[in-house]
């Protein structure tokens, strides 16, 4: 019989993730928004032309394959992997790196691979963070249960969860800590900074052909998608901030399911902490282990998610030299102890009402948004000066001797023009591009 678990042995789980700065290490996930060429149409799950069909092509070279009910739903090599989103989204979550030239290394082997077999396919994957043509209804669904489960409960806790599964996609960045106050102060500060990065990547204007209103569609999703999972914690601006908090808010979001004997078994909408008490109405009696915590764990989507390590989500997914550059940022802020302490200065007094007030308003302003007496434009350059100058100090190079705020470059370009890449498509699409939705296939197109 297992051990019966206490809310201490869960935050225990999370601070088996501490590690000394000599074992830091950064991973990259990214996701693209998959098309056919002649029709511009989502990719199907099945078929000579599918998203099946690339993940079997995918295969080998150290790639294995993740199968679930006979059919294969993902790929992977050591700690890396390939997975579908609930669109037929594809997901390179990246191995931790040691470097960001590893990174881009890792990121342009994969896009290589991919345009290789997407080319004979024609198919094409889009850099951006939402579905710019298609409605919810012309999407696949992927063939995972945990999405059947998450597709009927939805709908009930919000209008934005099934745009969020169907028609978004992001780049994110997970990073280490030392301890739990390391932890704490980089979830602090990363918390605060995340609508500038919003407003700083944001690149998913469109949404049914036209603009949206939006320059962040994507994450306008996340404003209406699940309020008790999703969003800006606020025990994380409390000063005894810690593990034990982070999972006394975990506790009370809502679960998706258990796995039992590998199958998925819905519990949606009920509470981890019955389910710790021996109270979960599906399994009365019955107590956690402690990889039914790590699995809901995983389906908590606050702006920045604990795991064993911290997740950046606040970016949409953008063209290729964005997907570095979001790694770069974050570990320019948290990988340089001056930098993180200058990052702190920035954001010390910051309430949490103004981050969630500033959260909700991202999506539409960007970085024109409203902030105290300023806007968000120059915080933004604020926040990269910190970055630019934590990754010199770093001095990480690569054989060209170039270190890696080389990566920062499309930050610094946005912010010294004001205009995001959102801004940039919105403003082809009223002059050149005649309002033809085509011409953002072919220009967000991954080379």
């Amino acid at each position: 019989m297992n051990k019966t678990l206490t809310s201490s042995d869960l935050a225990a789980w999370f601070a088996a993730g501490c590690k000394p700065r000599s074992q830091w290490r950064i991973g990259t996930e990214h996701e693209k928004i998959g098309f056919c060429m002649d029709s511009l149409r989502p990719i199907p799950y099945k078929g000579g032309r599918s998203i099946r069909t690339v993940l079997e092509q995918l295969a080998g070279n150290d790639w294995q394959t993740v199968n679930e009910n006979d059919v294969p739903i993902a790929l992977k090599n050591g700690l890396a992997s390939i997975t579908l989103e609930p669109g037929g989204q594809l997901e390179l979550s990246g191995a931790p790196l040691d470097s960001i030239h590893a990174t881009c290394m890792e990121t342009t082997g994969h896009l290589h691979t991919l345009k290789q077999i997407s080319s004979e396919l024609r198919i094409g994957f889009l850099g951006m963070g939402f579905q710019p043509k298609w409605n919810r209804d012309v999407i696949p669904w992927m063939p995972k249960e945990r999405y059947a489960i998450m597709r009927h409960y939805m709908p009930q806790v919000g209008r934005g969860g099934l745009d969020m599964m169907l028609r978004t996609a992001t780049v994110q960045a997970n990073l280490d800590f030392a301890s739990e106050a390391d932890m704490a102060n980089k979830m602090r500060i990363s918390l605060c900074l995340q609508p500038l990065v919003t407003a700083l990547f944001a690149a998913s204007p469109f949404e049914a052909g036209k603009p949206s209103g939006f320059l962040s569609r994507r994450g306008a999703c996340w404003l209406d998608t699940d309020p008790a999972r999703t969003g800006i914690p606020a025990c994380a601006f409390e000063d005894d901030f810690g593990f034990q908090a982070y999972t006394e808010w975990a506790l009370d979001a809502p679960m998706y399911f258990i796995m039992r004997d590998g199958r998925y078994i819905d519990c949606a909408g009920s509470s981890f902490r019955d389910f710790l008490h021996g109270q979960l109405p599906q399994f009365q009696g019955q107590y956690p282990t402690i990889e039914d915590w790590e699995s809901h764990i995983s389906t908590l989507f606050p702006d920045v998610r604990l795991k064993q390590y911290l997740e950046m989500r606040g970016a949409d997914a953008g063209p290729w030299p964005w997907i570095c550059a979001l790694p770069a940022l974050w570990k320019g802020l948290l990988y340089d102890p001056q930098a993180e302490q200058n990052a702190r200065a920035m954001i010390n007094d910051w309430t949490h009402a103004e981050v969630s007030t500033l959260r909700q308003a991202v999506p539409v302003t960007a970085m024109r948004t409203p902030f105290r007496d300023t806007n968000l434009l120059p915080l933004c350059k604020q926040m990269l000066d910190i970055a630019r100058a934590g990754l010199e100090r770093l001095n990480i190079c690569n054989d060209a001797g170039e270190n890696e705020a080389r990566f920062l470059a499309p930050l610094l370009h946005a912010v010294a023009s004001g205009q995001t890449q959102a801004d940039r498509w919105l403003a082809s699409w009223h002059d050149e591009w005649h309002g033809d939705i085509a011409r953002v296939f072919a220009d967000a197109m991954h080379p």
